[in-house]
């Protein structure tokens, strides 16, 4: 949802300016139309049939619940490591290694400090670490497949990783995911909340995927999609690829909704 106000806050001199928490929270948010997310009922995406809402929607009134967040800061013990999804456990994992980064603005197009992002993937194979995730693929001892950091003083956040790989899901014949990471956003207010996915340039299974697909706004789609970045590289180490987040306003990345 955007805020009143949907020029970017700036300065005189046209720098973006950091909010402060207390003293620019907006009085409210607009909701998005709902033609602006995937709907919860989309058909080719087979689970949403069954776990979709029946009934309409109750929209709560933007009070002060909803209109501030979690107050985030340093005491989340946060490990050095937690950014760096390759040092985790005792041995290197398989694959390849690229770093992941951007920035998370909110709602006014304003870098957004000390907010949690928090990431979830398959392995290189296209396997989670999960009991429920059985395929024939290896699991990966030295992989896990999870992540967290909380952005800068400018809302930058980044991850060293590894790149998934794609795998088959059961939503129809010979249906796979294209490789992707999950995203998990808090931001600056509950109206805020984020949970999307991350998908890499160039997948050949773009086309067939149903969930890609549910984004119905193909300008919106591409938002999902990230840019590899050549000069962001490590030499001889990792590739490099950039996704900017925006939380709900009028340049918002799509949302997944709960079902």
């Amino acid at each position: 949802m955007s805020t009143t106000n949907e020029q970017p806050d700036t300065d005189t001199d046209g720098v973006r300016r950091i909010y402060d928490p207390v003293a620019d929270t907006p009085l409210r948010y607009r909701r998005d139309p709902p033609e602006a997310h995937p709907s919860l009922d989309y058909p080719p995406y087979k689970s949403t049939q069954l776990r979709h809402p029946k009934e309409p929607l109750v929209y709560l009134p933007h009070t002060v619940t909803e209109i501030t967040g979690p107050q985030l800061d340093r005491t989340l013990a946060l490990k050095e490591t937690d950014h760096d999804l390759t040092v985790q456990a005792q041995g290197e994992p398989i694959g390849e290694r690229i770093i992941v980064s951007g920035h998370v603005y909110d709602t006014e197009g304003k870098p957004l400090r000390d907010t949690l992002v928090e990431i979830w993937q398959a392995n290189a194979a296209g396997r989670y670490d999960h009991r429920w995730d059985r395929w024939a693929a290896p699991l990966d001892p030295n992989f896990h497949g999870a992540g967290r950091c909380l952005t800068d003083s400018e809302g930058r956040y980044e991850f060293t990783t590894i790149k998934p790989g794609p795998y088959p899901w059961g939503n129809h014949y010979n249906a796979w995911r294209p490789a992707h990471i999950h995203f998990s956003l808090l931001g600056r207010a509950f109206t805020q909340r984020l949970v999307t996915q991350m998908y890499f340039p160039g997948d050949p299974f773009f086309p067939y995927d149903p969930i890609f697909n549910s984004v119905r706004d193909e300008r919106a789609r591409e938002r999902m999609i990230s840019t590899f970045n050549i000069h962001q590289t490590r030499p001889n180490w990792a590739q490099a690829f950039n996704w900017d987040i925006y939380l709900r306003g009028p340049a918002s990345t799509p949302f997944e909704e709960a079902f």
